[in-house]
């Protein structure tokens, strides 16, 4: 059985690691290794101040869309990008939050609006883009705080519209808290006006903290989908106040992010991938070694058969055919050849 040799081009933005399967899932393979390809982001800093969205919105038409950072070697880039621009304020990044506050029991009725947040503090000022979860102190204000934090809580038994308070005077996090609450009494504690907070208020001793049932999801999200896994949040604080969303800025000197306001008009920060080539050598075997492998249609419908399977893993691939001077695709490899790939795998 004749032995054939090819090289087929990816073109593609996206090309990773996955081809090589889909390859040795369409076709007999042997003797060929797809070196790794590692896909930098080009990121582009743009000088003209918009809002979060018209600013997602150029970049996905000039480029790819709003940076988006996966590691810190991408943090790195990015700032070198913002730095050599000789730019001086922040820039947005692709990174957003849907800030929606709910109630541990589901409550939505009458008061469920109700807040009694501390404005000393900035509250709820989400410091270093960690706190989703609310506890309340001695003075009956509200505070947002990490959730694995370990405090006292407080539960409610009876009904929504008819609670009575009851402080539990053991440290837990806040799901832990929750779990307690509604296996010992009804949930944690849902605060809908004044003459609540004076109840739990007073049920809170000196100099302590109590959670309660306010908490919401993170809801960390980039621009162009992505996993949001990296972190660069700047120890801080963040002041949300009556906001429901807010979008990521980098800082001009040291990168790390704030949470603003997305109407704010700011430069921002760009990306796109730059479109990669890759050479695969290919070995066949046709069980069939009367079969014209340079044949124009067994040539189109051997791509075909590729270019299906590779679109179903890798958004954007192209391939095509890489021809000899001759102008064929497949040659017969000699006995030379051979004998070269024998000692390559016996060393």
């Amino acid at each position: 059985m004749k032995e054939l040799g090819s090289h087929v081009e990816t073109h593609s933005p996206q090309v990773s690691m996955m081809m090589e399967r889909i390859l040795l899932g369409v076709l007999s393979l042997s003797g060929w290794i797809i070196p790794s390809i590692c896909l930098h982001r080009q990121y582009h800093y743009v000088a003209d101040s918009k809002t979060w969205t018209e600013a997602a919105s150029y970049c996905r038409r000039t480029y790819t869309d709003l940076a988006s950072i996966e590691n810190t070697e991408g943090m790195n880039q990015l700032i070198n990008t913002v730095s050599s621009s000789s730019h001086s304020s922040e820039v947005w990044i692709g990174l957003y939050s849907a800030i929606v506050w709910r109630w541990s029991d589901g409550y939505r009725g009458t008061g469920s609006e109700y807040r009694n947040w501390d404005p000393r503090y900035s509250e709820p000022n989400f410091y270093s883009g960690r706190e989703f979860c609310v506890f309340t102190k001695n003075n009956g204000r509200w505070y947002d705080q990490i959730c694995n934090t370990k405090y006292p809580f407080i539960c409610y038994r009876g009904t929504q519209l008819d609670p009575e308070f009851v402080f539990v005077n053991e440290r837990m996090n806040w799901s832990s808290a929750q779990r307690y609450c509604r296996e010992n009494y009804t949930d944690l504690a849902t605060v809908r006006n004044d003459t609540e907070t004076q109840e739990i208020q007073s049920l809170v001793p000196s100099k302590d903290r109590a959670w309660i049932g306010l908490f919401r999801d993170p809801n960390l999200n980039w621009s162009d989908g992505s996993n949001y896994k990296f972190s660069y949040w700047d120890n801080a604080v963040n002041p949300l106040g009556s906001l429901t969303h807010v979008c990521a800025v980098a800082m001009q000197s040291s990168g790390k992010w704030k949470a603003f306001d997305c109407e704010r008009r700011l430069p921002f920060v760009c990306y796109s991938i730059p479109a990669n080539r890759q050479v695969v050598r290919l070995r066949m075997k046709p069980e069939d070694s009367s079969l014209d492998l340079n044949d124009p249609a067994v040539k189109a419908d051997i791509l075909k058969k590729l270019q299906d399977r590779l679109e179903t893993k890798v958004a954007g691939a192209t391939l095509k055919w890489r021809e000899q001077p001759d102008g064929k695709v497949f040659f017969k490899e000699g006995k030379s050849y051979q004998k070269k790939e024998r000692k390559k795998r016996e060393l």
